[in-house]
């Protein structure tokens, strides 16, 4: 009994890795360009930027919530970061002023949600919208670009031969995993999504739990928002269109439960993972946009689907 709950507990996460293995192993068979050293390192590079706002909304999700807004607050900390540094701000100054503006925008969704009680769907819509028009009217609907050498090394530098987006990527991920595996605020995250009331009865304080959760993903669309702007050399307020599903996809993909209690970042970047791998073969094939994203959701469907299976035999 013992082995088959253990299987139960980890099929998702061996299975999804399977995946992306087989994915792999697909389009090096179909494509002799997809299985060289540049072209991954091509598509790690492309999965950094959805692979850090997942982080976050794995959390999120984990607590059984939602967020909508991480693309809007992309752009939005993308154009107030380029702002900074158009008006010669120090480069610090400028993504720390980025990133407060992703974690204020996240705190105001955990505030709307734990106090003002409305549904995570219709508060980070919402704020999906003010988000937007803030970067747009911001910036009256224009690009920022061109920016310092010094600030282009956050996307084009390397250190020891490995592009400097993947390691931000890496450090993100292990902090985020110490801290949902070892600390209190991830065995708080774990309860707020696997049983709200009972997590209260027990004095988790939910409400501090769900702030601090949201505020987090609004920092890590931020940290996205660095690193984006880094590699177009500009800042759009039309930035991160789409990117919550993105997000929202690698999260479920890697076995994070939409109904929260489950979860695990391993998972999630295997999922990020995944959506890069697919994007980039079906590119390299010449597939058609459209036809990409009738098979990325389908991929999502069938990940949920699998995800209901499994907790049916849990239960």
């Amino acid at each position: 009994m013992q082995i088959k709950s253990l299987w139960l507990q980890n099929a998702r996460e061996f299975g999804t890795f399977i995946g992306l293995i087989a994915i792999i192993l697909i389009f090096s068979f179909w494509t002799p360009y997809f299985f060289t050293v540049s072209n991954l390192l091509n598509v790690a590079q492309q999965t950094t930027i959805n692979a850090v706002i997942a982080v976050g909304m794995t959390y999120v999700i984990i607590t059984a919530g939602i967020d909508l807004s991480v693309g809007s607050i992309m752009a939005f900390s993308g154009v107030v970061l380029a702002s900074l540094l158009k008006a010669d701000q120090p480069l610090i100054v400028a993504i720390l002023g980025g990133l407060l503006v992703g974690t204020v925008s996240g705190s105001v969704n955990g505030v709307l949600i734990s106090y003002g009680k409305l549904p995570p769907f219709i508060s980070t819509l919402g704020l999906m919208s003010v988000a937007r028009g803030a970067a747009l009217l911001y910036t009256d609907g224009r690009p920022i670009s061109g920016f310092e050498e010094n600030f282009r090394f956050i996307a084009t530098g390397e250190i020891l031969h490995i592009p400097f987006p993947i390691i931000v990527m890496i450090i993100i991920y292990l902090i985020g995993h110490f801290v949902l595996t070892r600390t209190k605020l991830g065995r708080y995250t774990y309860a707020t999504g696997g049983n709200e009331q009972a997590a209260i009865l027990s004095g988790v304080n939910v409400k501090l739990i769900k702030i601090v959760v949201y505020s987090l993903c609004g920092l890590l669309s931020g940290a996205a928002s660095v690193l984006l702007t880094a590699r177009l050399n500009s800042a759009q307020p039309i930035a991160g269109i789409m990117y919550e599903l993105d997000a929202i996809a690698a999260v479920v993909i890697g076995g994070t439960s939409l109904m929260g209690g489950e979860g695990k970042l391993t998972g999630t970047l295997i999922g990020a993972l995944i959506m890069g791998v697919l994007r980039n073969g079906l590119n390299l094939l010449d597939v058609s946009s459209f036809i990409q994203q009738i098979v990325i959701g389908s991929v999502i469907i069938s990940a949920v689907l699998i995800d209901m299976a499994l907790k049916k035999k849990k239960a």
